[in-house]
């Protein structure tokens, strides 16, 4: 089995910051990429931030700028730095893994979700 936990959601002011963090843990065979998706009330689901094996990074360009994705291979751990939050922000933040368990698999694996709100 695979888990994939968040942590850091919370409520911040505009301007503000919030690190979210985003652990995979369990029968990991390799990772190939890491990532964060949010989802506003009444929206769809959109891809904030992902992170290649190799390094490579992805931003959705509303947030280029201001968030800054890392990756600690030795935790499989991933990092989502949010810097000068805007109240349209404000999301369930979702973490996924994309890995495998073995040589011939490969699958997304899913967080339960953290609230990030930016409110004054």
């Amino acid at each position: 089995q695979v888990q994939v936990v968040e942590s850091g959601g919370g409520l911040v002011q505009p301007g503000g910051s919030l690190r979210l963090s985003c652990a995979a843990s369990g029968s990991i065979f390799t990772i190939y990429g890491m990532g964060w998706y949010r989802q506003a009330p009444g929206k769809q689901r959109e891809l904030v931030a992902r992170i290649f094996s190799n390094g490579n990074t992805n931003y959705v360009p509303s947030v280029k700028g201001r968030f800054t994705i890392s990756r600690d291979n030795a935790k499989n751990t991933v990092y989502l730095q949010a810097n000068s939050l805007k109240p349209e922000d404000t999301a369930v933040y979702y973490c996924y893994a994309d890995l495998g368990t073995n040589a011939n698999s490969r699958d997304d694996y899913w967080g339960q979700g953290t609230q990030v709100t930016v409110s004054s």
